[in-house]
């Protein structure tokens, strides 16, 4: 439908990126605001994500490496 049409043209919603990873609408805030997951805001501030961004971060965390290193990627010494 139309709502399908609108999401995939301007992107996930904060929701619908938490949805798609599997993790809280928090956690989706927190790795945005900390850089972990790349996205863009709407000119009304709101955040959208790429479900090819999503699918990025996620295969850099079961890859171990690349940019998009999640807080278990962090070295704590």
């Amino acid at each position: 439908m139309s709502t399908t049409n609108s999401a995939s043209r301007l992107g996930l919603t904060t929701s619908q990126a938490a949805a798609h990873l599997g993790v809280s609408l928090s956690t989706v805030r927190r790795w945005s605001d900390l850089g972990h997951l790349r996205g863009y805001r709407t000119p009304g501030g709101q955040r959208r994500f790429s479900v090819e961004q999503l699918d990025d971060f996620v295969r850099g965390l079961d890859g171990g490496g690349g940019t998009a290193a999640g807080p278990q990627g962090r070295d704590a010494r």
